[in-house]
């Protein structure tokens, strides 16, 4: 008995040691000596799945790109393995030996931390660069250009189509490019928050289009890389604060011998950030003077239209109602409008139909709002007038316009629909439900006690079913109303769920191949799913109040920076196409993302 225990013991241990060495992560470096200004790739890499990697900070380098991930899956004989990259471009600042220290990673529940790497740094000029197909692996020299030369020939513009507006007003955002040299790469620093409007993106192509423009006196090469559509929510001046990206530029610089003068290798990759201008609206006020009664903020140019499919029914008979709102301007934050409807009529809710279209002449189509009715009881009855109301930013006058009123004749609804006709004088009894019964004759059926059902045990038992069942349905409310009290609370448990119902649609795209709405899907997920998580409104959510709510709740910061660097490739993606990692690992990223801060909160 103790000699077959011992095996067991030693056989588990053997298996455990076993298992603990097939998982091996480690760290390389392409140059383990560099020049000040060269690049050269550092890479992490582990032979199975794993998640929450976290770099080491790269103190005394620059990181210029990453990190880029890649996986590989190989099968021999049946055996099955997996390898998973991260990889990150590297420019040393200075000279002298650093040691890039450990990186970690979680993998099947357990930690691993990489081997140091230790990198002498001498001083050197600056090469082209050169990219390597396959692992992504850089070779190359980023120079710091010199920002004025480069400033004249990179810029981006923000460009707006007026200065001043009304409240409510819509106003077209352009952020466009303007370039008179190569570009390698582009990445998204930063966008402004927006503070002060609603906004609306209008849907571009994946790639840019390409045109000349002669600007001050220069021809460039410009690309319109993101435009928009705000409505400013009140009065006052308005500053939209700059967008910041980065570039990787083909600058050109003089030729150090005859040999580059005669071949023209005399261009160098250089590293820019460019900003664009900041620009201040003038919102003015809606004026007060001959605003009509019952208006509703609706900004621009509209018309509104009734219709009825019937003029006769009857009684308890459905009735569709359809109020249609056509124009161009803020018809996407209207609400629904103030019908009124005959006291005898039973209405639901409308159902709101949008056909609308953003462009860079604003928003314009039309919504339907669809009422169901139902008349209850036979008469004749009016649908009042609807009476609309926008203010025109072009004639800077309030116009209003009412709708076609509408008489419904409702006649006597049949038996089967609840209407009943009194034996002796005919006259109709109005009610809901078949709550008058005709006195029946004949033989009761009436049984002595203990007879029949009646005071029998089970009818005793469920007798005290009723109060039972409302003992404990009151019980079931009055927790049910304390768990939603909590507002906060509930939306945040309930921020998975929706994150979850989120990506399934982002898996959806991925399948079908639609990469830019897969992105725009995963990126709806990722700020949705923090907005309720960290009780914070859409409209101020930005990166910033991200990584401070992220921290006070104790996430460590390479997970905040996983996450944040996933935003930022979600937003790229938008309009420039993303290499280096696949749209798969993209998903996978984000599941894991979201799965981890749901475990640590």
């Amino acid at each position: 008995m103790h000699i077959r225990y011992y095996i067991l013991f030693y056989l588990g241990l053997l298996t455990n040691v076993l298992l603990a060495q097939t998982v091996r992560f480690s760290a390389s470096a392409s140059k383990t000596q560099v020049a000040t200004g060269e690049v050269f790739e550092v890479t992490f890499s582990i032979n199975t799945n794993a998640g929450s990697f976290s770099p080491p900070s790269f103190d005394g380098f620059e990181v210029v790109s990453g990190p880029n991930m890649s996986s590989s899956m190989t099968s021999v004989n049946g055996n099955s393995s997996m390898s998973l990259e991260y990889s990150y471009g590297l420019v040393p600042v200075k000279t002298g030996t650093f040691v890039i220290r450990a990186a970690s990673i979680v993998a099947g529940g357990k930690k691993y931390s990489s081997s140091p790497l230790r990198i002498t740094v001498v001083k050197g000029t600056p090469v082209q660069q050169r990219r390597q197909t396959g692992s992504g692996a850089l070779d190359a020299a980023v120079a710091d250009a010199g920002t004025e030369d480069i400033g004249q020939s990179l810029f981006i513009r923000t460009i707006v189509n007026k200065p001043s507006v009304y409240h409510g007003e819509q106003l077209n955002l352009t952020y466009r490019l303007y370039t008179r040299v190569g570009l390698e790469s582009s990445q998204l620093d930063k966008m402004p928050d927006f503070n002060g409007f609603w906004n609306e993106e209008i849907q571009q192509g994946t790639t840019a289009r390409w045109n000349r423009e002669i600007y001050k006196g220069r021809e460039y090469n410009v690309a319109d890389i993101r435009q928009l559509i705000l409505f400013p929510d009140h009065a006052g001046d308005i500053r939209i604060e700059p967008m910041a990206m980065t570039f990787l530029a083909q600058q050109r610089v003089p030729a150090r011998d005859i040999m580059e003068q005669f071949f023209g290798d005399n261009i160098r990759t250089v590293r820019y950030q460019a900003k664009s201008n900041a620009v201040t609206i003038h919102v003015k006020p809606l004026p007060e003077a001959g605003k009509p009664a019952g208006f509703s903020g609706a900004v621009g140019r509209f018309s509104a239209r009734a219709y009825l499919d019937k003029n006769e029914i009857k009684a308890n008979e459905p009735l569709n109602f359809r109020i249609r709102i056509s124009g161009a301007g803020n018809i996407i934050l209207q609400d629904r409008p103030n019908v009124v409807f005959p006291a005898d009529f039973e209405k639901y809710d409308p159902k709101v139909t949008d056909s609308i279209s953003k462009s860079q002449g604003g928003v314009s189509g039309h919504r339907d709002y669809n009422y169901l009715l139902i008349p209850r009881h036979q008469g004749s009855y009016t649908i009042e007038p609807l009476k609309f109301s926008w203010f025109d930013p072009q004639t800077g006058r309030y116009e209003s316009l009412s709708t076609q009123r509408f008489t419904v004749k409702v006649n006597k609804g049949d038996f089967e629909n609840g209407a009943t006709t009194y034996a002796g004088e005919q006259q109709d009894i109005r009610q809901l439900g078949k709550d008058i019964r005709y006195i029946k004759t004949g033989d009761p059926g009436i049984n002595r006690r203990g007879e029949g059902f009646y005071g029998s045990a089970a009818y005793y038992l469920l007798l005290l079913l009723g109060p039972l069942a409302f003992g404990l349905a009151f019980v079931y409310r009055k927790k049910n109303a304390e768990f939603n009290s909590d507002a906060v609370k509930v939306k945040s448990l309930k921020a998975g769920k929706v994150a979850a119902r989120h990506l399934a649609d982002a898996e959806k795209e991925l399948q079908a191949g639609n990469s830019k709405v897969f992105y725009e899907a995963v990126s709806r997920s990722l700020y949705g799913y923090l907005s309720d998580k960290l009780n914070i409104g859409i409209a101020g959510l930005n990166k910033e109040t991200i990584k401070e709510g992220l921290h006070k709740r104790n996430i460590g910061t390479p997970l905040i920076t996983e996450l944040t660097d996933t935003l930022d490739l979600c937003e790229m993606a938008r309009y420039a196409p993303v290499s280096g990692i696949s749209e798969k690992d993209v998903f996978e990223r984000t599941k894991n993302i979201i799965n981890e801060i749901e475990s640590r909160l």
